[in-house]
């Protein structure tokens, strides 16, 4: 009778941290892996359509990137 009580309750709350891992996903870290999969050019369009760097910056690094590619 006691173990099917801890039985019972081992399933309960098993079932209710399934519910709350399944209802509240983690967005943070699977941007991070989306960000790591991403070229170079990408991540640069990017911050650049987010407007974390000027349009100069943007063509600059454009550059090194394309440089860095044909070595």
């Amino acid at each position: 009778m006691m173990f099917g009580m801890f039985l019972l309750w081992g399933v309960l709350i098993a079932l209710a941290v399934w519910a709350v891992t399944r209802l509240f996903p983690r967005h943070g870290r699977s941007s991070d892996l989306d960000e790591q999969e991403l070229g170079a050019e990408e991540i640069l369009a990017r911050r650049y359509a987010r407007g974390e760097i000027s349009r100069e910056e943007y063509e600059l690094m454009k550059r090194d990137i394309g440089q860095g590619e044909a070595i």
